[in-house]
């Protein structure tokens, strides 16, 4: 047990940034919505989730670089591609991140709330904006780890927990997670649910974390397993809010704490307890991993070569959680921010994943250990998923 978790590290930041209320909402939706049947949609959200952070693992582990100082590195002085490719991994990233932020903060914010009451909730979001700033001031990348290790395995019992509490159909279960079902009516939530689950900013997060905690190509085979393991298991929690949701025969829910309440009459205050507790661990641990995504992207798009305890890598993580909880704490929804942060990324997910196929395949960058046919082919696939959802984002944005 301690080698397993001695060898479990980056990948539980990035399955915590992945799994935030934002997620956790989407899933709630799917399961009310359309029962067992988008189970299939995370699976595949899963494996192409795999497939990219896998190759976001191999870039920081064989080249020693973060996505981003691979990027302005392979394109070279003179392209007319750099500049704007790298404002645009800029503005996704670090500006989304402060528009996502708030989310985060509110989601945590209402999961305390309802395990502990309304009392105090206008000072939810700036509490739990102080412990994320605690855990990164800190500059410690092993207590850092630790924590969201905690926060993970809090989160995945709270969930699953809940999911076996409902007694769902198993059968149906399993025949909604292998058997795809997709028509108009369920496809923007199929959309929402891989949209939620691959996020670009975990690809830049992972190829830097992984050159915190490993320093060779020794340690690839390390990584892969600790991408796998975590990964995997931010897909079971996914899918246990999915069939909690779908269990509970509740029909008119717009958060996940509406189903809470809604179960607690049936399986008692432990419903709202299981679902309060993770939603809590679900956004505190996004309210601390979207702020260190975005000073690690800052730090690639700048050149800085800053470590955690570096000022202006600070400035950067703390301007976006203080940005959170201003929005949180008021009330106030950030739209044009959120809308220029979902196109942004839309264009960034299929243009990161396009570079990532070119960079892997790159004997001169990774020699041996570039892309085999058969991944090429699995992520050529996911490409292809990751323009259309892509093209759907930003014209869900406009209207179109």
């Amino acid at each position: 047990m301690r080698s397993f978790f001695k060898n479990i590290g980056p990948g539980t930041l990035v399955a915590a940034a992945f799994i935030g209320p934002g997620t956790v909402t989407v899933c709630t939706l799917a399961g009310t919505g359309f029962g067992y049947t988008l189970l299939w949609a995370m699976v595949l959200s899963v494996v192409a989730t795999l497939v990219l952070q896998e190759m976001a693992v191999r870039i920081g582990i064989m080249t020693g670089l973060g996505l981003a100082e691979v990027i302005k590195q392979e394109l070279r002085q003179g392209s007319w591609l750099k500049f704007p490719v790298i404002i645009l991994i800029f503005s996704a990233v670090v500006i989304g991140n402060a528009a996502y932020e708030a989310g985060n903060l509110s989601g945590s914010a209402l999961g305390i709330e309802g395990v502990f009451g309304k009392s105090y909730g206008a000072f939810y979001p700036a509490l739990i904006g102080t412990i994320a700033c605690i855990l990164l001031w800190m500059g410690n990348y092993k207590i850092l780890e630790r924590a969201m290790i905690v926060l993970v395995i809090l989160m995945s019992l709270s969930f699953i927990c809940a999911a076996v509490m409902i007694r769902p159909d198993w059968g149906a279960v399993w025949h909604g997670a292998f058997v795809p079902e997709l028509s108009g009516d369920n496809l923007l939530t199929v959309i929402g649910l891989i949209g939620t689950t691959v996020v670009p900013y975990n690809l830049f997060l992972h190829a830097s974390l992984v050159r915190e905690r490993w320093s060779g190509k020794e340690d690839l085979k390390a990584a892969r397993k600790d991408t796998f393991i975590s990964v995997i298991l931010g897909g079971l929690v996914s899918m246990a809010i999915i069939i909690t949701a779908a269990g509970s025969g509740l029909t008119d829910i717009r958060s996940v704490m509406d189903m809470a309440t809604g179960l607690e009459p049936l399986y008692g205050q432990y419903a709202i307890y299981f679902i309060g507790t993770g939603l809590f661990a679900a956004g505190i641990t996004s309210s601390v991993t979207a702020p260190l995504a975005a000073a690690y992207v800052a730090n690639g798009c700048f050149g800085w070569n800053a470590v955690l305890t570096d000022w202006r890598f600070r400035m950067v993580w703390f301007l976006i959680i203080g940005t959170g909880v201003v929005f949180a704490s008021l009330g106030f929804n950030p739209v044009e921010l959120i809308l220029f942060a979902q196109v942004a990324n839309g264009i960034l997910l299929p243009v990161v994943a396009l570079f990532l196929w070119w960079v892997v395949n790159r004997t001169g960058l990774l020699g041996a250990y570039r892309n085999t046919p058969l991944q090429n082919i699995i992520s050529g696939i996911i490409i292809v998923i990751a323009i259309i959802l892509g093209s759907r984002s930003i014209a869900k944005v406009f209207g179109w």
